[in-house]
């Protein structure tokens, strides 16, 4: 393929992910189920298609968006929900992969139970990208969020040890259950120590500079250095890049600059948006070509071996959801709850330890029933499979493999679109959302809390040997920080005095950040109106709208990365 004809592939894919995301911006449709929908389309016509390979997506997309999706999640929520991650990115993994391999062997001639935990191990994981998109949409409880955002963090690694594992076993190897298990306590432990060390090297890094653009570049290269480095001892490239990337963010708001993290959020942004693109276009234009592999197999046999996969995917996550309600306390998988968390509004308050009732909460049926239809499969599906040997230790054609091709591209095909386009509608029906009243009275007290401590930081620095310039600034700052102080007790006092769901979050309002924006809008063709005057120079209009720019972002943007 010449290189005119990738340079139009990636232009044209470009475009694509443009327009998909055009339309689910306004239809409210999950861009991944468009995009996958686009692909599969688009590999049905005549042309240059783009066939996966295993390693390219192992190595140069899965780690960059693992790391974003690290970035975004919460290491305090998941450490505090950590049995009921362990739960579904452990447990549910190999109960998976072990029930499609019982199920593939039985009932599908010719298969054994290696050759059917080799497709098991590969549809176990779900991957969380298109649930979480529509998830943060439709507004779910910060909970929920934590057990998708934390399965879809922490079940590859599983998944991909298994794999490893049930393809060694299936090519002859035989199978060694002490040794399946060093297997997966390497690459576990292995996995969490790079991803330890890493975001330990980076962390020192950012204090050795504040260059944004060196950061920047450190911030872009660190899930490769992570992923190959634990892949290089054996160890989980996928769990290493999550440690890591949970661990950096969770040290981010401390150890870079506003202006650095304001950078970094939207270089990671453009990333993850295009190459998330990219993989569910990827996983429609794989259609064609695994349907060429099915000839040697009858149709009766493909029905039997796709519906037995999808029937164990779909029956055996909720089944297991509902038996870890039920499960005596010491073994149940339930969520440790951070929206109790009590605080008095003071500078110096701090968060209320959870008492035994806080730290465990039953699931009910509708969040059972979310948490179940969020098992979309994805990218990380397919690469696993492609990663079949074509033939045995013997030299035999591995057995099976087309097949198992399609029962993956099947399973992936019909969560990820069939789950993921009626994902938001189920939650709405169902009512699972959190209460907006509660969310801003939360976000108000943290910002009171802070203003607070910041009056406080002003009381140290005015002390009787303190200059008399540094007196006057801070008289005016503490002016400012006082006004603040009042304006959002005075919406926090609204809040308090109401628990309507409709209530508007006074700082989210969409009227107010419409307003506020027109207001930025304003000065900033003020200025260009200077500039266009010959009053002002660019240089000086460019530095004033940067510092435009970072109000306007500061509307929307709620996390520091």
């Amino acid at each position: 393929m010449g290189l005119h004809i990738v340079l139009l592939l990636l232009l044209g894919a470009v475009g694509v992910i443009v327009a998909v995301h055009w339309i689910a911006e306004r239809t409210g449709l999950p861009s991944a189920a468009l995009l996958a929908l686009g692909g599969i389309g688009y590999a049905f016509l005549p042309g240059p298609n783009v066939a996966l390979h295993p390693e390219p997506v192992l190595y140069c997309i899965l780690p960059p968006l693992l790391y974003y999706a690290a970035l975004e999640s919460s290491l305090v929520a998941i450490r505090r929900n950590m049995r009921a991650v362990i739960s579904l990115s452990v447990a549910l993994v190999l109960l998976t992969a072990c029930s499609v391999g019982v199920a593939f062997g039985l009932l599908v001639g010719g298969a054994t139970f290696a050759v059917g935990t080799v497709l098991g191990a590969a549809v176990a994981p779900p991957d969380p990208v298109a649930a979480l998109a529509v998830a943060r949409k439709v507004g779910l409880p910060p909970n929920i969020i934590t057990l998708i955002e934390g399965e879809g963090l922490l079940n590859d690694a599983t998944a991909l040890t298994t794999l490893s594992v049930a393809i060694a076993a299936a090519s002859g190897a035989g199978f060694s259950a002490p040794a399946a298990v060093e297997e997966f306590l390497l690459a576990a432990v292995g996995g969490f120590a790079v991803g330890a060390i890493i975001a330990v090297c980076r962390r020192l890094l950012s204090r050795w500079t504040s260059d944004i653009l060196t950061l920047n570049a450190v911030s872009l290269a660190t899930p490769f250095v992570a992923y190959l480095v634990a892949e290089e001892i054996s160890a989980s490239g996928v769990l290493a890049v999550v440690v890591c990337g949970l661990i950096v963010g969770h040290d981010l708001p401390r150890s870079e600059s506003g202006a650095s993290r304001l950078q970094t959020r939207a270089v990671w942004r453009l990333v993850n948006f295009l190459l998330e693109g990219f993989v569910f276009l990827l996983i429609g234009q794989q259609l064609p070509r695994i349907l060429k592999g099915l000839d040697d197999y009858s149709l009766e046999i493909i029905i039997v071996a796709v519906a037995i996969t999808l029937a164990v995917v779909l029956l055996v996550r909720p089944l297991w959801l509902l038996l870890t309600q039920i499960l005596p306390r010491p073994l149940h998988t339930r969520l440790g709850d951070l929206s109790n968390t009590a605080f008095d509004g003071s500078a110096a308050s701090a968060p209320v330890g959870p008492t035994p009732d806080r730290d465990s909460q039953r699931l009910s049926g509708r969040e059972l029933f979310v948490l179940s239809w969020a098992g979309t499969r994805g990218v990380v599906s397919l690469a696993a499979i492609f990663t079949v040997p074509l033939v045995t230790n013997t030299g035999a054609p591995f057995p099976q493999r087309d097949l198992l091709l399609f029962c993956t591209l099947v399973v992936v095909l019909v969560t990820l679109i069939g789950q993921g386009l009626t994902f938001a509608p189920l939650a709405r029906a169902l009512g699972i959302r959190v209460k907006a009243a509660d969310e801003s009275r939360l976000r108000k007290l943290a910002r009171v809390a802070a203003i607070r401590a910041a009056l406080d930081r002003l009381d140290e620095l005015n002390h009787p040997n303190t200059p008399a310039a540094d007196r006057r600034a801070i008289d005016v700052v503490r002016q400012q920080l006082s006004a603040r102080l009042a304006a959002q007790q005075q919406q926090l006092d609204v809040l308090e005095v109401s628990d309507a769901d409709d209530l508007p979050a006074f700082p989210d309002d969409e009227a107010l950040l419409k307003i506020r924006r027109a207001a930025i809008d304003a000065q900033r063709e003020e200025m260009v109106r200077w500039r266009d005057a010959g009053l002002l120079a660019d240089r000086s209009l460019r530095a004033l709208g940067r510092a435009l720019d970072h109000e306007e972002g500061m509307l929307t943007v709620s996390r520091p990365w």
